[in-house]
Parts: structure tokens; sequence; C-alpha cells
């Protein structure tokens, strides 16, 4: 037999907890930073530009954050590359946060290994959780663009081009080391790198399968930072 009492009080919990979380949400929606940006003309197209270049770097095959690189010796090691890379799958996208209320998604940059990357138009807004966050200014970030030629030893994304071929053991003119019987050759692939770093202890570097749209999107990036600080 079933206690009416014990489901009485178990329906008051639930509508208890229903009514807490309800006030909850009230609270973060409250306490929520509300940024309704207005552009001017101009500034609005650069700003278009912008996040459609990056709608099109969505669209790359593979995007890694890196993570580390050390110095290799080639001749020791036998191997044309003179760096060693960790790196690991990361996404990108346009994503929102609950702490922050805006008439534009942010564009997004995953760090594998701490805070997330929130570009809003005035502003970058490195986030973990709630409790630890710190916005950064256009003015304070820099960014690089660069073109890497990598030594894939994993498949080439169907985006990427191949520039040239090397072997897994090589002599130090890029010939074959013919000592190896099963050597065989390696895809010298060019990528693309985008860099952000700041005085305040950001360093952060992608990797990105699609060159050109890469190429694209950081352009679009420098043109909209050199207005932002025309602005300031």
């Amino acid at each position: 037999m079933v206690n009416k009492n014990i489901v009485q009080q178990i329906n008051t919990d639930i509508n208890a907890q229903k009514e807490a979380l309800k006030e909850t949400q009230i609270v973060i929606n409250n306490s929520a930073v509300n940024i309704d940006i207005q552009f001017d003309d101009p500034s609005k197209r650069k700003y278009e530009q912008l996040r459609h270049s990056f709608k099109n770097l969505t669209t790359a095959h593979k995007v890694w954050d890196i993570t580390g690189a050390h110095f290799q010796d080639r001749v020791a090691a036998r191997s044309s590359a003179s760096t060693l890379v960790n790196r690991k799958d990361a996404r990108i996208g346009f994503k929102s946060l609950p702490i922050i209320t805006s008439n534009y998604e942010a564009i997004y940059f995953q760090n594998v290994n701490g805070a997330d990357l929130y570009f809003y138009p005035t502003f970058l807004l490195m986030y973990r959780n709630d409790q630890n966050f710190a916005i950064i200014g256009f003015d304070e970030l820099n960014f690089t663009f660069s073109s890497v030629s990598f030594t894939e030893t994993s498949s080439v994304p169907r985006d990427s081009k191949v520039i040239r071929k090397t072997w897994a053991k090589v002599n130090k003119n890029g010939t074959p080391d013919k000592r190896f019987k099963s050597n065989y050759q390696i895809p010298v692939v060019q990528y693309a790198r985008l860099r952000f770093s700041s005085i305040n202890g950001i360093n952060e570097e992608y990797q990105i399968s699609n060159f050109e749209f890469a190429q694209e999107f950081a352009n679009s990036f420098q043109e909209y930072k050199s207005l932002c600080k025309e602005l300031a």
C-alpha cells in the first residue's frame, strides 16, 4: 500500500524544487550583463565582414589548439621537422554565454587546456566558469597570422594542400636515408596559424587546415581590430 502522506510530501518537495529553479533562473537573468551593440554603418559593415569570414572558417575540416612545441635535433632524429608540435582537436563557432546577453553571438574558440575565447564586438572574454573569467579589450590584444609547413604523419585534411613530400628518415640535404629499408614518404602540408596574445598572459595558438579561409578571417580580424583602435 502506498502511503498518501509520503506521496503528498514528495509532490510538495518537487514543487519546491521547481520554484527554487525558477528563482535561480531569475537571479541568473538579472545578473547577466546586457550588451546591445549599436554600430554606425562603416563599423557594422566591417563587423559583418568579420562574422562572414569566421562563418567560412567554421567549415574548415580541422582546427587544432597548439598546446606545446619544442625543438628537435633534425640530424639526430633523421627528420625534416625541426619543431615537434603538440596539438589537440578544437571546436570553433558562434556561441552565447549565460552571463552575457547580446544582440550578437560571440565568435568562439575552444581552449582545450584553459579558459575558452569569446570574441564580442568590443572585447574578448576569456571564460572558464562564472567565477573564473577575464575581459580583454581589443587594444590590449595582439594577433598574428602565418603560414605553416607541417610534416603530417596523420591523414591529410581534405581542404589542405600538400606542398611537397619528405621522408620518414631523411638526410640533411633532403634525400632519403638509405640505411632505413622501410623508409617511406610523408606529405608536407600548408596550414594556417592564428595566434592571440597579450601582456596579460593570453597566449593561444591554433592551426587551421583551410589556409584560404583562415587568411580571409585574419585579414577581416585585423581590419576590425584596427577600426576598434581608431574609435577608442
